[in-house]
């Protein structure tokens, strides 16, 4: 079955997942998952609350991506200083937790290949910030989640002609 948008008028499908996520960790009184799926429901209403609108979709996955973001930063902290392994392992959880929400990310490889249609203006950029400008413009417009290390890694395999 092929992704569909919700209209603007639908509950976006990533807060549907949430809730139904959020119910089955409580029913497994699983404290983790519990903690941080209530955490990003939270947040995803929070967004709503000062848009005073409905996100769409892909508003609330940057919100649960900057929660990923923020639980992997904190983790090379705890990670840095010696902290508590308790938290270091809960913090590895939270991320699969929220990551698992998310749509996977396109390989370098794959990237390679969305960028076919754009490699002769990938290549025909001057500097390595523009052909990165017209791979992101190309690569949003076709609704392909990728990771800014893969587009350069992308980017510089197409420049490079390998």
């Amino acid at each position: 079955m092929p992704f569909r948008r919700p209209s603007r008028y639908e509950a976006p499908v990533l807060i549907d997942e949430i809730k139904t996520r959020l119910l089955a960790a409580r029913q497994a009184r699983d404290p983790v998952a519990n903690n941080v799926l209530g955490l990003a429901l939270g947040e995803i209403q929070t967004a709503e609350a000062r848009a005073n609108r409905a996100l769409a979709e892909d508003e609330a996955m940057a919100v649960v991506r900057k929660l990923v973001k923020s639980n992997e930063e904190t983790l090379a902290h705890v990670g840095n200083a010696g902290g508590d392994a308790t938290r270091g392992s809960d913090l590895r959880r939270e991320i699969e937790v929220l990551s698992s929400l998310l749509p996977k990310a396109l390989t370098a490889a794959a990237v390679a290949d969305a960028l076919a249609p754009v490699a002769d203006a990938v290549r025909a950029a001057k500097t390595e910030g523009q052909a990165m400008g017209v791979a992101m413009k190309h690569l949003k417009t076709s609704g392909a989640v990728v990771e800014s290390a893969a587009v350069q890694e992308a980017i510089k395999r197409l420049r490079s002609g390998s």
